[in-house]
C-alpha cells in the first residue's frame, strides 16, 4: 500500500498497542506506528478519519494508490469489502525522546457494544473497539501539520469565558480542551455520558466548573441543564459544543437567541445523529 502525502494530512499505517476499559460506554485505544514520527496535531479536537477491517479482514481494504484521488477510488470498492471509514478526535499522543510522536490514543463511545450495551445496534466501529487486541491494522488519515483546519476549538483573543457541551462522542475532544485551557481561564462546561461509570477524572489549569449529565440517573437533557444554569458575566464568551447533532443545533440556538452569544462566537459541530448511520448523516449533511 502505498500511504501518499495529502497535506496537510496524510495517511498512516497504524496497529493497536494496547486497550484500556474508562467504563462502560468508553475504551481507550492506543495506537502505533513507523510512520507517526510525520503525526503532528497541538491537540484540542483534532478531527481524524479511522479506517476499520470488516469482521475477518485482517487490515482495512483501501485502494492501492492513496493519492490525491484515494475518496472515489474507496467509494468505488465493494461496499461489504471497502475499510469502514469513521470519524473520530484525538484523545493524546506521547512522544518519544527525540520530540517525534510514537504513539496516539482514540477513545470509542460503544454504542450497542461492550457489556453495558444498549438496545440499539451497535455500529461497525464499536463492534471493532469492542474487540480490538494488539497487533491489530487500521488506517488512519491523520494531521502532516500541527496546525490545521481539522482543530476547531479556536477561541479568539480576550475571550474572557468558554462555555462548553459534549456527549459521550465529544468526551474525548471536550477532554483535551478542558486540558489546553491556560491558567486562570473561565469555563463552564457539561459533560453528558450514559452511565455514570463513564464519569472520568479530568485535568485542566482552568478555573473550570464541570458538570455530569448522567442519562441513566435521570439527568436533564443538554438544553434544559444549560437553560436552567447561571453563567458568569462576560464580554467576550466563546462557546465549543458538539455531539448528537440535534442537541448541538438546540443549544446552539439558545446560546444565540436566549443568551445572546455572537453566533460567530459559537463553535459547533454534530458528530453523529440519532436514528442514522455515519454514511446516512454525511450524506444528508
Amino acid at each position: 500500500m502505498k500511504t501518499a502525502a495529502a497535506a496537510p494530512f496524510r495517511f498512516f499505517a497504524l496497529r493497536v498497542a494496547r486497550t484500556r476499559r474508562l467504563g462502560p460506554s468508553l475504551v481507550r485505544v492506543t495506537f502505533a506506528g513507523d510512520d507517526l514520527h510525520a503525526f503532528h496535531s497541538h491537540g484540542r479536537d483534532q478531527s481524524l478519519s479511522l479506517f476499520l477491517p470488516h469482521p475477518g479482514q485482517t487490515e482495512p481494504v483501501v485502494p492501492v494508490e492513496l493519492g490525491d484521488h484515494w475518496w472515489q477510488g474507496w467509494r468505488e470498492l465493494p461496499d461489504d469489502v471497502r475499510a469502514v471509514m469513521r470519524s473520530y478526535t484525538l484523545r493524546a499522543l506521547r512522544r518519544d525522546g527525540l520530540g517525534r510522536t510514537s504513539e496516539i490514543d482514540i477513545d470509542f463511545a460503544l454504542h450497542g457494544a461492550g457489556p453495558a450495551a444498549s438496545a440499539a445496534p451497535a455500529g461497525p466501529a464499536s463492534r471493532w473497539a469492542a474487540r480490538a487486541t494488539a497487533g491489530d491494522q487500521v488506517l488512519l488519515l491523520g494531521p502532516a501539520v500541527a496546525e490545521n483546519r481539522a482543530i476547531r476549538f479556536r477561541p479568539p483573543e480576550g475571550t474572557d469565558l468558554v462555555v462548553a457541551w459534549g456527549d459521550e462522542t465529544a468526551l474525548p475532544a471536550a477532554s483535551a480542551i478542558l486540558e489546553s485551557l491556560p491558567a486562570r481561564t473561565r469555563a463552564r462546561v457539561w459533560l453528558e455520558v450514559p452511565h455514570a461509570g463513564d464519569i472520568q477524572d479530568l485535568g485542566t489549569a482552568a478555573d473550570a466548573e464541570i458538570t455530569w449529565l448522567v442519562r441513566d440517573a435521570g439527568a436533564p437533557t443538554a438544553a434544559e441543564a444549560v437553560r436552567a444554569s447561571r453563567l458568569p458575566a462576560a464580554e467576550r464568551p466563546y462557546a465549543w459544543i458538539a455531539g448528537e447533532s440535534g442537541r448541538v443545533k438546540e443549544l446552539r440556538r439558545h446560546l444565540v437567541r436566549e443568551r445572546g452569544f455572537d453566533r460567530r462566537q459559537v463553535t459547533f459541530v454534530g458528530y453523529w445523529r440519532r436514528g442514522m448511520t455515519e454514511e446516512q448523516f454525511r450524506e444528508a449533511e
